[in-house]
């Protein structure tokens, strides 16, 4: 059996079974848990024929090392990723509704996590991230995402700044959120296929990442106050914001 890695919680364990079932190899559940859903997925792992079985809350505590179990955890064999070349099928079969989610280097698997859940909310195409220097598809991305990881689509991309020139060959308007540069998003027409692209936690989009962007947008911010520390949004709730506008505006 492969060794996988651990996936926890309650959503996120019953997200794995409703999704991607052949990439769960085993599921633990509390010994005497109350709650009724661990009944749900102890028995639709049952159905599905994945091992369920039923363990202390100590031996829970040691396999979850420290992530909030809520009483579930599951064995999984890897986020499945999309691979490059499948990218202008999916923007095809989107049409104007395209929507990507570019995010440049986030290394904070919280903040990707939560991306991937504001992505999965705001029904988004795709999300492109490089394989170096961001957070990998974790059990901590999973637990933050509440199973969004299972339901985006995902693509892992060795050069960016080549995806991004792929991704506007396909006729997808790209859009870099720059701090306080260029114009102001909620000026834009977000209605035809889009690409939103993010920079990560430290130093905010690559320059080559930038010189691919068709645009430079900036959030608003009146209550502002870069003397006080407040200056710039955390990249989970700048990308909330940003998708949700395009869905806004599309109606």
């Amino acid at each position: 059996m492969s060794a996988g890695q651990w996936i926890a919680g309650i959503n996120a364990v019953a997200s794995a079974l409703e999704h991607d079932p052949e990439h769960v190899l085993e599921v633990l559940i509390e010994a005497g848990g109350r709650n009724p859903r661990l009944t749900d997925i102890e028995q639709r792992a049952q159905q599905l024929g994945i091992s369920a079985r039923r363990v202390a809350q100590q031996a829970l505590d040691g396999v979850a090392g420290g992530l909030r179990h809520q009483g579930a955890i599951a064995r999984y064999a890897g986020a499945h990723s999309h691979e490059e070349s499948e990218l202008p099928a999916l923007i095809e079969a989107a049409g104007r509704n395209a929507l990507l989610l570019v995010l440049d280097e986030v290394q904070d698997p919280h903040n990707l996590g939560a991306c991937l859940r504001s992505a999965a909310a705001a029904g988004v195409t795709a999300v492109v991230i490089p394989k170096d220097k961001s957070a990998p598809v974790n059990a901590t991305v999973r637990k933050t995402s509440s199973g969004a990881a299972d339901r985006v689509p995902i693509v892992r991309v060795t050069n960016l700044a080549r995806t991004l020139k792929a991704i506007g060959q396909c006729g997808v308007w790209i859009y870099g959120l720059a701090g306080g540069e260029g114009a102001s998003l909620y000026a834009q027409d977000l209605k035809g296929p889009v690409a939103l692209v993010l920079g990560g936690e430290a130093d905010g989009m690559r320059r080559l990442t930038r010189e691919h962007c068709d645009a430079l947008v900036h959030i608003p911010m009146p209550g502002a106050q870069p003397s006080a520390g407040v200056e710039s949004l955390n990249v989970s709730v700048a990308a909330g914001v940003a998708l949700f506008e395009v869905v806004r505006q599309r109606g």
